[in-house]
């Protein structure tokens, strides 16, 4: 009988990847980005270990939503006190926030606990289409 391979968190190869968001649909670009920041993507996975890649996105202002979402799904944040409860559109998320609208929505895609906190510390998200990680030599990723 073969034993299945168990990554060490010493042995991750961790690359980087620049995601375009430009005219994607919300729920893709998640799913797409939390599934490389899991590290599901390669064949070493281990779910115990973060064995993802960091990942870059670009343009998260030009993001679309599907439907009447827009007008119909709110974001809600609450402060902790009485009558602390914010309510905000997504219509309103995307001209104000684009970038919280993204990362919440991938954030909501990983798992939850420390080990998921680590993966998404490597998730970067932008409103334009420059960002500072040149250096790390990204490599383009295609989102159907």
């Amino acid at each position: 009988m073969k034993n299945s391979y168990m990554q060490k968190k010493e042995e991750v190869v961790r690359n980087w990847y620049v995601i375009d968001a430009k005219d994607i649909v919300l729920g893709r670009l998640a799913s797409k980005a939390a599934t490389i920041l899991r590290g599901k993507h390669k064949p070493t996975y281990t779910p115990h270990v973060d064995c993802g890649d960091y990942v870059i996105i670009i343009n998260a202002s030009e993001v679309n939503l599907t439907g009447n979402k827009l007008d119909k799904k709110i974001y809600y944040n609450h402060s902790g006190y009485t009558g602390g409860l914010r309510e905000r559109t997504a219509r309103e998320m995307k001209e104000n926030y684009s970038v919280e609208m993204v990362e919440r929505a991938i954030k909501g895609m990983l798992p939850k606990g420390r080990l998921g906190r680590q993966m998404y510390k490597k998730l970067f998200v932008y409103e334009g289409s420059e960002h500072p990680h040149q250096a790390q030599k990204p490599t383009e990723m295609e989102v159907k």
